[in-house]
């Protein structure tokens, strides 16, 4: 059985069935395997040449039991899902990006409501407008010829 910084696909799959052992992996899989390797030897867990091994057994694997044992001594990372503290930068970066959204959906309501309200306001009115321009008209139409400005 692997130790728990295997990727969880390959936990997942040697708990389910035994069956799952011999199902082919893919290039996805065999690619997740090497950058979990790789982690372990830039954080010197590996030497070189036991890095070299175990991503050549990982690059030749056809299927899930070809893996086996790749990381039986090796303790979980981050990318297997071991829990850490979390990092303080990213929350800040998190935040300020969801203060940028918060300021353009603000924005975004401004603009929506003011052309709302101006489209109600030309709307209620218009009618009156109309009104007043028809009364000029009938003024101006009926006033005596002799009084002309």
């Amino acid at each position: 059985m692997s130790a728990p910084s295997s990727p969880t696909w390959l936990l997942a799959a040697t708990r389910r069935r035994s069956s799952y052992a011999d199902l082919r992996i893919s290039d996805a899989e065999r690619s997740e395997v090497a950058d979990l390797l790789s982690r372990h030897y830039g954080d010197g867990r590996l030497d070189q040449a036991e890095f070299n091994e175990r991503l050549d057994q990982a690059m030749k694997a056809k299927t899930y039991k070809d893996l086996s044992g790749l990381f039986a001594d090796l303790p979980p990372t981050e990318a297997a899902g071991a829990s850490g503290p979390p990092r303080t930068a990213e929350p800040v970066r998190h935040r300020r990006h969801l203060h940028l959204n918060h300021r353009a959906l603000v924005l975004l309501l401004v603009v929506a409501i003011a052309v709302v309200a101006g489209h109600a306001l030309v709307w209620s009115l218009g009618p009156w407008a109309w009104i007043g321009l028809l009364v000029v008209i009938v003024l101006v139409a009926t006033r005596p010829p002799g009084r002309r400005p």
